[in-house]
């Protein structure tokens, strides 16, 4: 097994970015998900309507790119703004429709229910199977992609062990992740779904992959191999 795909989102529920490789923190990818869209209420742009959510179509017309200490966005006309910047709160506020800044973490995480995401090849090619057509990982926006013989959902099984990630990376698969409407969404060349949760729905109790915490820091990249203790 190993890494066959790295994604990062700098600011929550944007498109976001493929680094070759990335430092792994207490708190997941470094960077990743670590600023976010906020409304006038204080919610936070999503792709969904829930107590700390805010559904704003428009979030995948912009992208996160990482930069240290404040990460970059992109509009769809390729301008690009500091995300403390107020001319591009400004920017942003016009794409979205709505008055909005770009903050940075606070108190509560930014991550939907853990700190990495973890996918397989084999349950994307087991989705495959029930949809007819392939599937591209870009629509569950995990931090890692990992590839693994067959089909199935072998992520499952990492639950509660200690996962081995590159010479240095170990990560603890603690649930698997349940998933909303964002799987369908129109992102990036990919064209919007429809069916696409509903097939997770009825056939995998409306999981797909699994949500990890860091066991142990480190750097991770394109290749390494993943190793399960069993």
């Amino acid at each position: 097994m190993k890494v066959v795909e790295l994604r990062r989102y700098p600011i929550k529920s944007l498109l976001g970015e493929r680094p070759a490789a990335v430092d792994v923190e207490q708190r997941g990818l470094a960077g990743d998900r670590l600023w976010a869209v906020r409304d006038t209420e204080g919610k936070l742009g999503s792709g969904k309507n829930t107590r700390r959510f805010r559904r704003m179509p428009g979030l995948f017309r912009l992208r996160g790119h990482f930069a240290d200490p404040v990460p970059v966005v992109e509009l769809p006309d390729g301008r690009r703004f500091a995300a403390d910047d107020p001319a591009g709160h400004r920017a942003v506020s016009e794409v979205l429709g709505r008055p909005v800044t770009i903050t940075r973490e606070a108190e509560v995480v930014h991550h939907d229910e853990g700190p990495v995401s973890v996918i397989s090849t084999a349950a994307l090619r087991r989705l495959r199977q029930l949809t007819g057509e392939v599937v591209d990982p870009l629509r569950f926006r995990a931090n890692l992609l990992v590839d693994v013989p067959g089909t199935g959902f072998p992520e499952e099984e990492w639950l509660g062990r200690a996962v081995r990630v590159g010479d240095q990376v170990v990560l603890r698969p603690r649930r698997r992740l349940t998933r909303c409407v964002m799987i369908d969404l129109a992102q990036a060349d990919v064209p919007e779904h429809g069916r696409l949760l509903r097939t997770v729905a009825e056939h995998h109790d409306l999981t797909f992959g699994v949500w990890a915490t860091v066991e142990r820091t480190g750097r991770v990249e394109l290749g390494d191999t993943v190793t399960d203790p069993m």
